[in-house]
């Protein structure tokens, strides 16, 4: 029997965006970046959240029937619903939103009944979709016909999707939740000397893990496919991470999936390690993408200190930067500084709402005053 949006839904006042997540079934560590977006459109904006619900078919779902999607000639299964508790929309809304880490995902949203005779606009906005997916993809491609609107995380994916789908498609980068992972109004010490998450060059990491047997505090992933692996509490794994994030002085970064070229084939692409890390005013130490994207969210002097993938001079630059402390404190304020301006998720909803047409609130423009104020005192301590 299906729900209706009341019974799945938090919100009580009158909404335009109706969106529905799954935070509670789909829980792995690298969809948190995902809900904590969900979680800045909530406190900006009027949104109806659907909270998506499994049910026992689900598992079978996942096993089964999505290898089956991969084989489906007719193209009829992507439209089914894989196993949620049903829910039908009681309201109507301005915009279906739906946001996913992967294409894949966007078969969850079929839990939902009619939706589109409730909602005038429909807008899908995936993080993670390479134009070498595309081909294997192909038979879940019908299911963003259902959406007016579809907007793709990686640079250079979006022209290519457009021309497969047949409809609009915009890239919009991640982003970060700004207020948390900002170190204003009261910067902590930065004691962790080097950070490091997420998939790193090996030879850089194995000249950090010597330094560390030494003299500095490195913090490091020890465990095979972390990302994979579930959470159970996505805000607070989310807190955890900005918090080490705002103590560090420095931080690796590098293209996105930099040692998978089977998969990037050649597409260069920069993940929200960028966002995060400048954000919490770490000084980002690796490879900057060359992209006209990157150079466009990353335009002040020095967003990255280069240092090569083989880590051969990685402890030299670091050392080098330490040596002049008022340089890097200086690099450190105006990395803060840019994320406040730059890279809150407020900023990217601004531009994917506007891309439907719609107007922003009176809470986003409060959040935009609000980051301007950090920014300021980030600006004033570089003076």
């Amino acid at each position: 029997m299906a729900k209706s949006a009341t019974e799945s839904s938090d919100y009580e006042g009158e909404p335009r965006i109706c969106m529905p997540i799954f935070s509670s079934f789909a829980r792995q560590v690298h969809r948190a970046g995902l809900y904590e977006a969900h979680d800045v459109l909530i406190d900006c904006d009027d949104v109806d959240v659907i909270r998506l619900e499994p049910t026992r078919a689900l598992e079978f779902g996942e096993k089964v029937l999505k290898r089956l999607v991969y084989r489906d000639v007719f193209q009829k299964l992507v439209f089914i619903n894989p196993g949620l508790r049903s829910v039908r929309l009681t309201r109507e809304y301005e915009v279906f939103l739906l946001v996913c880490q992967f294409l894949p995902d966007v078969w969850y949203s079929n839990a939902i009944q009619g939706w589109r005779d409730h909602c005038r606009i429909s807008i899908c906005w995936i993080s993670e979709l390479w134009i070498s997916n595309l081909q294997d993809l192909g038979n879940w491609l019908p299911i963003l016909s259902k959406f007016d609107y579809v907007i793709v995380g990686v640079g250079g994916s979006g022209k290519v999707l457009e021309t497969a789908i047949r409809r609009p498609c915009y890239e919009v980068p991640g982003g970060v939740d700004a207020l948390r992972f900002s170190p204003y109004p009261n910067p902590p010490a930065r004691v962790v000397d080097v950070y490091s998450i997420g998939r790193r060059w090996e030879g850089i990491h194995r000249q950090f893990l010597e330094a560390a047997a030494k003299e500095i505090f490195y913090i490091y992933d020890t465990l095979e496919d972390v990302a994979d692996g579930e959470t159970r509490d996505y805000a607070a794994h989310r807190n955890l991470y900005a918090s080490i994030a705002k103590r560090s002085r420095f931080f690796t970064v590098a293209p996105a999936k930099m040692n998978a070229t089977d998969e990037t084939q050649g597409q260069i692409s920069f993940g929200p390690r960028y966002f995060e890390a400048s954000t919490a005013g770490a000084v980002l130490v690796g490879q900057a993408p060359n992209t006209d994207a990157f150079r466009r969210y990353f335009d002040w002097p020095n967003p990255v200190v280069n240092i090569r993938p083989d880590g051969s001079d990685a402890v030299e630059v670091m050392s080098r930067l330490v040596a002049e402390p008022e340089r890097l404190g200086q690099m450190s304020r105006r990395n803060a500084e840019e994320g406040l301006r730059r890279h809150d998720w407020v900023y990217r909803w601004k531009e994917i709402l506007g891309i439907a047409g719609l107007k922003t609130t009176e809470k986003m423009r409060s959040r935009e005053k609000r980051l301007g104020e950090l920014a300021e005192m980030a600006r004033e301590s570089n003076r």
